[in-house]
């Protein structure tokens, strides 16, 4: 027997997917996180599953691990004492940081910018210099530089981080600097900026960097004690950690650059968007991914994910290859209040796993977007297949509270909390769109998460995006997407030169060394020469522009003419995303390739059709709050749905992992792969005329 377990950890629940290879069977688990250490619901969960689906903990061969441990270590400031080694004179490197404003109306005024995450005091100048070339302009002071080193590790720092000036051109000084660290001090984690982030942009390669000594060494006792636990109850599969891109990286490698796992969670829910999205014939998607704490909005095209090359973590923006996600501090915990304006709000608060809304029965007393929801009918009476009963009395009385301020009943309260959340999240959903030149009435939207498919048909109404896909396991869909992942890392150099000035063979060889680099990272991960593919990329922009994005190149096309045409797709996309283009020259930035290590795939089961009837499905009737009214309606369980049944709405769909909402006026059917795809009643396949 051979399975393969997908974990993704959120703020309020751990979920858990089992496949089993031999049976092709899927089962999956959610149980509540624990923030003070996330492997002890890792731990409970796994066993937990095992135990539901009589495996033994031999029979699985490989887990995939999405962790948020890394983030949470930034946003909640508990990472390591770092030292800094910069270039002589550029010990405020992180101080000056970026002098963008966060706003287009008196941004000035109220510009933030984030506290280093390495202390001045705990940072040192190094006698040296290397310029853009590569060239040394000043050899490295060794005296100099053992004396810096000393003074920092007498300080106590815990972890070191060296980044010098141009680095990304000529390492070498940076690579003396960690051996001299290593003379005094064996043990002490050290990050060099050269390696994880070898681009130009002093700022940006410095703060990831630091970033990355921040939070490797908690990162480390997290994986050598979830390592521990796995061994004590003799569960030893080979673990693999989510990357931000969604790739895969061993234990190890995460151990040594956790910065490439900031979004390691939302990664796995975007890959396995895309693939769902693709297998119900819709490659251009948006990801609406609504968990208890926050929602994330994401995009696919042409069935891959969008890959962002910057993203922002709390005030930080940092430079790493991740799936393109806009969060927003919406999600079923959020909390509803009215502030001295009068006007309701939601969110960004969250109620968290503890003491959770006030329906969970915990001891939370604010009203949630979940009570609201409970209120309605839309949640049923349990949840996680009647394993969570909820308290719908105690979310009544939280939302009436805000009801009685409001002069409202505590339905048109409750709708009103789902109203201002679906606001917020849209807001979201116009970021990944309307604001990159792309229409949403040309995307489905793929609804997961726990709450997500409570409120897709709410979002889509919004967006005008149809059809609503909702998978067969849209509460833990990360977990699934994250058994579709491959092993994948990029090897950058940054190669500043205009288009018409660039020799072909240059390019080449350079392609060429990123191409070794890739294959040998790849070798080491423990991935066959043939299961190794290579892509390329070039980081463009507009002569003097301040900013570039990726496109992807064949080497030996660039190599036979193929610049003149790069220049022109630039332009296309140039216009596309900003509404214009520019008579001026075209420059390279930098030259990427992204070395790809294919693993083995769950083959998703295919069903085959039977009739439209649903009604074999239904459980109960319940009257349902939906625009206004209250509704009799169905309340289906989803483990009896299957292909070809049609439902019409009103109907709720209730299953482990979460619950569908069909509103009245559209109609849902459940395809080959046991999507549910939702259009407005007339607008689907087979629905016209």
């Amino acid at each position: 027997m051979t399975c393969r377990l997908g974990i993704d950890v959120g703020g309020t629940f751990t979920d858990l997917l089992l496949f089993n290879g031999t049976s092709g069977d899927i089962h999956l688990l959610k149980t509540p996180s624990t923030p003070q250490d996330q492997s002890l619901g890792i731990l409970t969960g796994i066993q937990e599953i095992l135990a539901e689906t009589g495996i033994a903990p031999a029979d699985v061969q490989g887990v995939l691990h999405g962790t948020t441990v890394s983030t949470n270590i930034v946003l909640e400031e508990k990472g390591a004492k770092v030292g800094l080694l910069v270039t002589e004179n550029f010990e405020q490197v992180l101080h000056l940081a970026r002098s963008q404003t966060p706003g287009p109306l008196a941004g000035w005024i109220i510009m933030e910018k984030p506290d280093p995450l390495a202390d001045l005091e705990h940072t040192r100048g190094v006698p040296e210099r290397v310029n853009a070339r590569g060239e040394v302009v000043k050899p490295l002071d060794e005296g100099a530089a053992r004396q810096a080193v000393r003074e920092l590790l007498e300080a106590g720092v815990e972890s070191v981080t060296i980044s010098l000036l141009h680095s990304y051109a000529n390492p070498a000084h940076e690579e003396r600097l960690a051996a001299l660290v290593r003379e005094l001090d064996a043990d002490v984690p050290i990050s060099l900026s050269s390696q994880i982030l070898p681009e130009f942009r002093e700022y940006e390669r410095t703060l990831v960097t630091v970033m990355n000594a921040y939070v490797r060494p908690r990162m480390r006792t997290y994986m050598e004690g979830f390592e521990e636990k796995l061994r004590a109850i003799q569960f030893t599969p080979h673990v693999n950690i989510v990357r931000s891109d969604g790739g895969l990286m061993s234990v190890a490698r995460a151990s040594e650059s956790p910065v490439h796992t900031m979004l390691s969670g939302p990664a796995g829910g975007v890959s396995g968007a895309a693939f769902l999205a693709a297998l119900a014939g819709h490659p251009n998607a948006l990801g609406f991914d609504m968990g208890g704490t926050s929602t994330d909005v994401s995009m696919v095209q042409d069935g891959k994910p969008t890959i962002s090359r910057q993203t922002m973590l709390g005030y930080y923006p940092i430079k790493i290859p991740s799936v393109e996600v806009h969060s927003v501090g919406a999600g079923g915990g959020s909390i509803a209040h009215v502030p001295m304006t009068g006007a309701l709000r939601v969110g960004p608060e969250s109620a968290g796993a503890l003491p959770g809304p006030a329906c969970y029965g915990k001891g939370g007393e604010l009203p949630t977007v979940t009570d609201a929801n409970v209120v309605l009918g839309h949640l049923p009476p349990s949840l996680l297949g009647g394993g969570m009963m909820l308290d719908i009395k105690a979310a009544e009385e939280a939302v009436a509270k805000v009801g009685r301020t409001l002069g409202l009943d505590v339905y048109q309260a409750a709708q009103g909390i789902l109203d201002i959340v679906n606001e917020n999240m849209f807001g979201a959903l116009r970021l990944v769109t309307v604001q990159k030149g792309l229409d949403p009435r040309d995307f489905a939207l793929v609804a997961f998460g726990g709450a997500g498919p409570l409120h897709g048909i709410a979002m889509a109404k919004l967006a005008g995006c149809f059809p609503v896909i909702v998978p067969p396991t849209p509460g833990v869909l990360s977990a699934l997407g994250f058994l579709y992942s491959d092993v994948k890392n990029e090897f950058a150099q940054t190669f500043v030169r205009n288009v018409e000035d660039v020799q072909p063979g240059q390019i080449s060889e350079i392609f060429e060394r990123l191409g070794r680099e890739a294959r040998g990272w790849l070798k080491e991960e423990g991935i066959a020469d043939s299961a190794q593919t290579l892509s390329f990329q070039a980081d463009v922009r507009y002569f003097r522009q301040g900013y570039e994005f990726s496109l992807d190149v064949n080497p030996e096309t660039l190599t036979n003419g193929g610049l003149d045409d790069l220049a022109s797709r630039f332009g296309t996309a140039h216009e596309r995303l900003y509404g214009f283009r520019l008579e001026q020259p075209v420059e390279l930035v930098n030259l990427r390739a992204v070395g790809t290590g294919q693993v083995d795939k769950i083959q998703f089961p295919k069903f085959e059709r039977q009739g439209p009837d649903p009604s074999a499905a239904i459980a109960e009737q319940h009257r349902v709050y939906f625009d206004g009214n209250f509704h009799p309606t169905n309340i289906y369980d989803r483990a009896r749905l299957v292909a070809g049944n049609r439902l019409s709405g009103p109907a709720v769909i209730t299953q482990k992992d979460s619950t569908t909402a069909i509103h009245p006026g559209y109609v849902g059917e459940v395809d080959e792969f046991l999507n549910i795809i939702i259009y407005p009643e007339g607008q689907g396949p087979g629905q016209q005329g």
